[in-house]
């Protein structure tokens, strides 16, 4: 950052940027590498950073915009060294303004404003506690015995998309303006399904928030589930964005959402506690062997997922007490973590 200076007095054409954008660039590649170096310490697959060319790099970022940087009218927003930028305000913003990214999106661009608001107070209490089992038949289900449609939009969309990706491949020029526009309709379609799955997980994410208390489901392995025979249906349902969509919706609200551990949740019955891999006579149907009882195989494993977040909480809740009320000796310090 400091050598900045030099770059623009022997490359005029960074002149005309602003220096804090250049400034955060530096940061970019200083976090990739730090993160790179990282992986290498872990033992993990690395990824060395790579150089972006100009149609690989779709954002820049101001990192002390101006409060008044977007108009009192919501249609323009001013960009230092740019000027002002006609816009279509989607929402009103409120609070402090902190961070103001240009982002580029295909042929469309975009505004990302980055606010600081004051702490919310949480949703009144419902009293209500659910446990939701994830699936690729239903998006998931709950211990109410609700069920919530998976939608499948890669699946709806593979007919659009297949005929746009016959037509990239026969485009043999990768550098020609045909082939460019081939790959920007495959981009598009791509992009729409992505954004119709963001705001399924949000509506359904607020419904659960807005309805219980404590919000119980698996700690999946998504990454690894999604390298089998059904990656390709666990990638359309993206278990993952949902439950980070999730937590974040209740934090904000103060609700309270535990993953818990999925092994043999599905096998187990919810009222004896018999478990056994027969007890699952079908995909959609549960039958215990020990006592008999028979209900919907994904409402039983979402009752199962809710005991152990019950009980998880119960011990959290029993040891914070503990903690509280044990004294401290007097003239002992506290034991350092190793």
């Amino acid at each position: 950052m400091k050598s900045l200076p030099e770059v623009k007095a022997a490359l005029p054409e960074y002149v005309g940027v602003n220096a804090q954008v250049l400034q955060d660039v530096a940061k970019r590649l200083d976090k990739a590498y730090k993160s790179f170096f990282r992986r290498v310490k872990a033992g993990q697959k690395a990824g060395y950073p790579r150089f972006r060319g100009r149609d690989r790099y779709d954002s820049f970022t101001y990192p002390q915009p101006s409060q008044s940087s977007v108009s009192g009218d919501g249609k323009h927003v001013y960009l230092p060294k740019i000027g002002n930028v006609r816009i279509k305000l989607h929402r009103p913003f409120a609070g402090k303004l902190k961070t103001l990214a240009v982002k580029r999106e295909g042929a469309e661009w975009y505004a990302v404003l980055t606010c600081e608001l004051p702490r919310t107070e949480p949703l009144p209490a419902t009293a209500s506690q659910v446990g939701i089992d994830v699936g690729t038949t239903w998006f998931f289900v709950t211990s109410d015995g609700e069920f919530c449609e998976n939608h499948k939009l890669f699946q709806a969309s593979s007919k659009k998309l297949r005929v746009v990706q016959r037509a990239l491949s026969r485009k043999p020029k990768k550098n020609g303006n045909r082939h460019k526009k081939a790959k920007a309709r495959v981009a598009k379609l791509y992009r729409k399904t992505a954004r119709q799955r963001l705001q399924v997980h949000h509506e359904e994410a607020k419904k659960l928030v807005i309805k219980h208390d404590l919000i119980c489901h698996e700690d999946l392995n998504v990454k690894g589930m999604a390298q089998g025979n059904l990656g390709k249906q666990i990638h359309d349902v993206a278990w993952g964005q949902f439950f980070q969509i999730l937590s974040g919706k209740a934090a904000w609200a103060g609700r309270r959402v535990v993953a818990v551990d999925p092994r043999l949740t599905s096998q187990r019955c919810h009222v004896c506690g018999h478990t056994e891999r027969g007890n699952r006579a079908s995909q959609a149907n549960f039958r215990c062997l020990s006592c008999g009882h028979t209900e919907n195989a994904d409402v039983n494993a979402a009752k199962n997922i809710l005991a152990q977040g019950l009980r998880f909480v119960a011990q959290r809740i029993s040891l914070e007490i503990a903690c509280h009320e044990k004294p401290r000796p007097l003239g002992l310090l506290r034991p350092e973590r190793v």
